[in-house]
């Protein structure tokens, strides 16, 4: 069974920061590309950042460069997403997905408020 188990959410300061998790099971993680998207309150989904099989390639939503970092660590089938310089239009349900196999996790809410 494919699973994708997201964590580290939580409620930050603008201007902190957080760092999001993801565990994979089920399926052969290193050859993937994997992606994190987010859901604002009451907006549809944005994309926010990917990256590619081997961590060489990146890529970010505008809103993101300079303040997201994604990495993964293929020996642990585990995806990241370092996030700081936390601001409240990053509040959002955030998931992480392997878009090319149509995976998805179950989400985490990160929540920027002081």
């Amino acid at each position: 069974e494919v699973q994708l188990v997201e964590s580290g959410g939580g409620l930050e300061q603008p201007g902190g920061s957080l760092r999001l998790s993801c565990a994979a099971s089920g399926f052969t993680f290193s050859p993937y590309t994997m992606s994190w998207v987010r859901q604002a309150p009451g907006k549809g989904l944005e994309w926010v950042s990917a990256i590619n099989g081997n961590g060489g390639t990146t890529n970010y939503v505008d809103s993101a460069k300079g303040r997201f970092t994604i990495s993964r660590d293929n020996a642990k089938n585990t995806l990241y997403l370092q996030m700081d310089s936390l601001k409240p239009e990053d509040t959002a349900v955030y998931y992480c997905t392997a878009p090319l196999l149509g995976h998805w996790g179950q989400g985490t809410q990160v929540t920027v408020s002081s």
